[in-house]
């Protein structure tokens, strides 16, 4: 079993394999052409950077092929009011006398710089099935773990911003 996947995380991943293919492939292979044409091969910088481009994007291509033909393809089940897939949740973090505001989302778009935490995360884990006024132990690992507060469970996605991760 690979990574756990929406819906839409299999759309978009495979619109970038389509786009990879279809444009940023023949771009690799002209650059590739190109610099072929300049000449002696040993000393050229721009043909063997031209290469590394194109298996970068032939890699891309195979990484996201194999991770579609291994995804298990999950929906939410959450109730309106419970935090769930895509859903943002308030927490107050006990420990740093502060309210954070997070989107559960899968771990292909968890980035937690953005507020995006993944299902699979000790803290997605922990609120995962939760309500509003719910305080939850967030185990990290055997020695750590700590408490947080939901404060609020929101459906809306305005004005919000995803991509799938790049490597």
């Amino acid at each position: 079993m690979g990574e756990r996947l929406t819906k839409g995380d299999v759309e978009k991943i495979q619109e970038e394999i389509d786009y990879r293919k279809l444009v940023v492939r023949k771009e690799a292979l002209e650059a590739v052409k190109e610099a072929r044409a300049q000449g002696d091969l040993s000393e050229n910088f721009e043909y063997h950077a031209a290469k590394k481009d194109k298996n970068i994007n032939e890699s891309r291509i195979r990484y996201l092929e194999r991770m579609l033909k291994t995804a298990q393809v999950i929906t939410d089940h959450s109730a309106a009011d419970e935090v769930g897939l895509d859903k943002t949740v308030e927490v107050y973090m006990e420990d740093d006398d502060e309210v954070e505001t997070y989107k559960i989302v899968t771990s292909v778009r968890g980035n937690s710089m953005r507020g995006l935490i993944s299902i699979e995360s000790p803290l997605g884990r922990a609120l995962v099935g939760h309500k509003a006024g719910d305080r939850v132990y967030v185990k990290v690992n055997e020695q750590f773990g700590y408490y947080v507060e939901i404060r609020s469970v929101d459906n809306s996605t305005v004005g919000e911003e995803e991509a799938i991760r790049k490597f």
